[in-house]
């Protein structure tokens, strides 16, 4: 089997930093994301994602940290996750890991949490893996100031 490259992209104006390492299960979109040929940045990792899937590490760590989007990033990012789902592995887990600003984190009641998460977990519905998500608060330089865990 050919070993899968990391795939590192830096970030532009409209494009997000992508961070894809196969060996540690570590995937990353942070920054904006509202490329014009959303199909010609996102496939490619789509397509090493399914490469991934057929021999993933202990587990997968998804990284959405992303401030600003389109719709058909949106349609891309879900594509991906929904593919990891399908990961056949024992014990695989999942953890999606989503990042908010800490002031809209803090007002979140319990039905802005479900509004949040309600994406996800229609794509997460009949996953073949465990997936856990974890959200973050964090402040205007990225760091976390408050978290949640939720297994689903």
């Amino acid at each position: 089997m050919v070993k899968l490259k990391d795939i590192q992209i830096e970030s532009t104006t409209k494009t997000p930093q992508v961070h894809f390492v196969a060996n540690t299960g570590y995937l990353s979109f942070t920054g904006k994301s509202l490329p014009e040929n959303a199909s010609s940045f996102f496939e490619p990792l789509y397509k090493w994602a399914t490469e991934y899937t057929k021999n993933p590490a202990e587990s997968t760590n998804l990284k959405f940290n992303v401030d600003y989007f389109n719709t058909s990033s949106v349609i891309w990012m879900g594509k991906i996750l929904k593919v990891l789902t399908k990961i056949k592995k024992n014990d695989h887990i999942l953890f999606v890991h989503l990042y908010f600003d800490i002031e809209e984190y803090d007002s979140m009641g319990e039905e802005d949490v479900r509004e949040a998460l309600s994406p996800i977990l229609d794509v997460t519905a009949d996953a073949s893996c465990s997936v856990g998500i974890r959200l973050y608060g964090i402040d205007d330089d990225g760091n976390t100031l408050k978290e949640n865990i939720v297994l689903i």
